[in-house]
This record gives structure tokens, sequence and C-alpha cells, in this order.
């Protein structure tokens, strides 16, 4: 008897007004969450973890993990968004207390601190000082809280390195969303990290040569839909052996996927190119994965 693969989907941005139909601000279908959930599940996703961006987004992750056992959530501010720490003049101690709150609030529901980290290829939405120093405080605030990190880190290595081994995090977690090259991600590894996994992770043939050689009890597999999908381009594409009925947004039906939206039932096609490239059993390495995401957020519930 086969048994069923299990997935724990640990970055969804289940909060992002496209599962609620809007693309652009401009509504193109009903609200779908229940069918993209539904979907998830039936392809063996057990647990999904819902990423938190900002204070109020965190809220937002927390409030609709709160309606389903299966859900959990991240809490932090990611770094594009680091400016709101100091919004219109707001005192950056309070928002980073409210931070603090919701997390020790929500144990049960609240497995990491994050989105948070660098992001060097998007400072026109916030510059680096000012993702420094909030990054330093998420840090800072992991180690009181003593809570495994969700980290993010673009085009900005050095500076992100620099911050991790002065804080050595000591509760673990993951670097999402990972493209970088693999000594990079060996030092993550032995600084206690897991690397997370997915469609941006596997877009060339240097990043599935990277992906090839990373342990597999340091894998995370993720979608980090809606974006983040693996595209005909990409180099892990012809990997793939699920695939499922998608159409146009304008033309939405509740049984099938919307073109261009990942989301969490592609977590299979993850696992598929992840596979291949390691030449290692698919079930073998699902099962491995489920494990280690499980030490790495659920053990501490």
């Amino acid at each position: 008897m086969m048994l069923r693969r299990k997935f724990i989907e640990i970055a969804a941005n289940l909060t992002d007004p496209m599962f609620q139909g809007s693309y652009h601000g401009s509504v193109k279908h009903v609200p779908d969450l229940e069918q993209v959930l539904l979907r998830s599940w039936d392809v063996g996703v057990d647990k999904i973890i819902i990423t938190g961006t900002t204070l109020e987004e965190s809220r937002r992750a927390l409030e609709m993990s709160l309606k389903d056992d299966r859900l959990f959530c991240t809490v932090g501010c990611h770094p594009t968004h680091a400016g709101d720490f100091e919004k219109d003049g707001s005192d950056p101690d309070v928002y980073l207390s409210e931070l603090q709150s919701l997390i020790q609030e929500n144990r049960g529901k609240v497995v990491a601190l994050g989105e948070c980290g660098l992001d060097y290829d998007r400072l026109h939405f916030c510059d680096k000082p000012t993702q420094l120093k909030y990054f330093e405080k998420q840090l800072e605030l992991s180690k009181k809280l003593d809570i495994p990190l969700f980290l993010h880190c673009r085009a900005a290595f050095d500076d992100f390195w620099t911050l991790i081994d002065k804080h050595r995090p000591s509760s673990g977690g993951v670097v999402h969303s990972f493209d970088g090259t693999l000594p990079d991600a060996r030092k993550f590894i032995d600084a206690g990290f897991k690397i997370g996994l997915n469609g941006c992770s596997l877009k060339t043939q240097d990043n599935l040569d990277v992906a090839s050689n990373l342990p597999c009890e340091s894998i995370l597999l993720e979608t980090d839909c809606p974006w983040c999908e693996v595209r005909p381009t990409h180099a892990g594409f012809k990997n793939i052996k699920t695939k499922f009925d998608a159409v146009k947004k304008e033309k939405w039906s509740p049984d099938k996927l919307v073109k261009s939206r990942n989301e969490p039932a592609n977590i299979v096609q993850i696992l598929e190119i992840l596979a291949a490239v390691k030449k290692v059993n698919e079930d073998s390495l699902c099962e491995q994965i489920y494990d280690n995401t499980t030490k790495t957020f659920f053990t501490r519930l």
C-alpha cells in the first residue's frame, strides 16, 4: 500500500488580494481561498504557514490561521516595509512591542518571527540603513522570545550574514526563497538554518546545481504563492510531472487554477524538481522534508 505524501507549505501569502479575486486593484472573480485550500489538502498539504509581512498583515495572517487547525502564521516586518516602524512619525518601539505581543499571545499559531531580513534589489521601497536597523531589532526580538526566524535575503548576503553572525540566533528557522550560492547556503546551514526552496529557487541551471548539492536534511519546501510559480522558461520546469488545469483570471472556474497565480497545491512540483536534480526517491525526500519542517517550526508549540 502506497503511503500518502504529506507536505508542510512554509510560505503562503494567503492574505494577498489575488485570493479575493482582486488583481492590481481590479476585481476579476469571486474570492476563492476556500477552493485554493481544498486543492492544497487534496495533494497532501498537511499544514500551511501564512506569511506575515507587516504588523497589519501579520494580524490578518493570524486571524486567518485561527479559522483552521491546519493553518499557522509568521509575525514580522519584511525589509521592504521596514519604514513602517517610523511611518508618519510613529514610535518604532511601539511597533516592535506590538509585534512582540502578537507573538507572545498566540504561540500556538505563530511559528516564526518574520518575514524579516534585507532586500537590496528593491531599495526604492526602503533604504539600506532603515532595513539594517529594523532587521537587527527583529533578530534581537527573536532571541528574546526564543522563536524561529523566517528570513529574507536578496542581493544582500554580506550585510545579512554580518548581522546573523553577530547575533547567532539559537532557535533556528529558514532562509526562505533561497536563490544564492552553495557557499552561502552552507554558511546558513552551519548557523542552524534550513534552506527554503520554491520556483524562484529553481529558475536557472546554476540554481538547480545548488539545490542538487544541498543536504536533504536542510531543505524545506514552499511556494511563496501567489508568486514564484515554476514557469515553462525555468530550468526546473522539465522535471515537473504534476500539472494542473489553469485558466485566465477573467475566465475563472472554481475547479481550476488561475494562470500565473501560484498556490500551495503546486508544492508538489517543487518536490518533483528537487527529487529529479538530486536523483533521489520523491516519497523518501518528501518524508525527510516533512520531518525537517516539523522539527524547525512545530516542536515548540
